[in-house]
Parts: C-alpha cells; sequence; structure tokens
C-alpha cells in the first residue's frame, strides 16, 4: 500500500514556522514518520503533501528524502489537500493518510495498522485512542468522537480508497491503547511531553 504524509501546514500553536521541520531530539518531526513509513513491511511508495506555505518542508525532502514524491497542493483545507494530493498522484485502491506530527509512531504500528484493515470488511479506516489514554499521559485532545458509547480520539492515520475519494466513505473504527498513537505536537508543551516519553523507552 502507498502512503501520504500531509506536510502542508504552519505550526500555528507552536509559534515557530513550518511544523514538519521541527526538530526533536535532533531531527525534524517529519522525518520520524518517514522513517517509520520507510520500515514499515506493507508500504511502498511515499507521497508528501506540501504547500507553499512550507517551502522549507520541500526542501528537507527534496534534499533528505529525494526518493520520495513531492506534491504541493492548493494550500486549502486538509481534507481538500488530501484529496488534491490523491489525485494528483494518480492513487488507486486503499493508501495510508498520515499526519506528519507524530513522532513515536513506529513501523510497527504502521504494520499493526495495515494488516488491521486487511481484516475489515468496510472500505476506509480510521485509527484512534481511548480517551482515557489522552488523560493518563496528560494530553488535552481537541476533537473527541463518541463512537457506541466509548470517547475516543483520532490519531491522524487512516485509511481510504483512493479510488473513490470524493465521497465519504464508510469506515472501520480501529481503537488502538498504545500511548505513542497518542501523542501528537501541537504544542510546546506536547514537544517537550514527547522528549520525556522518548527518555522513558516509548519509541
Amino acid at each position: 500500500m502507498d502512503a501520504l504524509i500531509m506536510a502542508g501546514g504552519l505550526a500555528q500553536r507552536m509559534g515557530c514556522g513550518e511544523k514538519s521541520c521541527i526538530e526533536l531530539n535532533g531531527k525534524s518531526l517529519i522525518s520520524y514518520i518517514i522513517e517509520a513509513l520507510e520500515e514499515a513491511k506493507g508500504i511502498g511508495k511515499i507521497y508528501v503533501s506540501v504547500t507553499q506555505a512550507t517551502p522549507e518542508t520541500k526542501k528537507l525532502i527534496e534534499t533528505q528524502y529525494p526518493g520520495l514524491h513531492l506534491i504541493e497542493a492548493a494550500e486549502g483545507s486538509y481534507v481538500g489537500d488530501m484529496i488534491y494530493s490523491i489525485k494528483t498522484a494518480g492513487l488507486i485502491g486503499p493508501v495510508m493518510v498520515v499526519m506528519c506530527d507524530l513522532p513515536l509512531v513506529r513501523s510497527d504500528i504502521i504494520d499493526d495498522v495495515l494488516n488491521k484493515y486487511e481484516t475489515c470488511e468496510e472500505p476506509a479506516l480510521s485509527v484512534y485512542v481511548p480517551i482515557a489514554l489522552c488523560k493518563k499521559i496528560g494530553i488535552r485532545p481537541d476533537t473527541v468522537f463518541n463512537k457506541n458509547t466509548k470517547l475516543i480520539v483520532p490519531t491522524g492515520i487512516n485509511i481510504l480508497d483512493a479510488s473513490d475519494i470524493n465521497n465519504e466513505q464508510p469506515d472501520y473504527n480501529y481503537i488502538v491503547d498504545d500511548p505513542r498513537l497518542a501523542m501528537n505536537v501541537n504544542t510546546p508543551e506536547d514537544l517537550e511531553r514527547c522528549k520525556k516519553m522518548i527518555s522513558e523507552g516509548f519509541e
């Protein structure tokens, strides 16, 4: 399965430019997710969606990861840029879409999600963590869904059918109780929490 990394936004709550290029322990945030996808057994080509707002991210990919496929989207909405990027890449069938700010995600998580998708009947899959897990590690999520009486938080990893990308797709809610999936970087506090979790062995 091919993968698309969404990296066209600014780190507005971080207050320091492009989110993808923020460094965590000497490595850019986007590098963590790129390496996780490259090491995963089930991932083929990797595409990176950038915008005019993220020229440094584009330069980083061109210099450090020349084997990846860059797509410059219109800097509209997240969903709009995703649809544009999938169409521009000419992708067909299932594609994994991931956000660039998931530095604790590793290849074992990617492969686990891919394996789960192979067993579900829905054309799409969305990965969530329980809200209780977020509270346990001190995270206040921006978005919470109530699914079958369970409060769950989206992680920023999804699988969609590229062949039907213009339409809303029934999705399987894959709930994973793994703190590495709960940790995306939106604020300076999140960055420090990531550093602490890495030091404690969460990688």
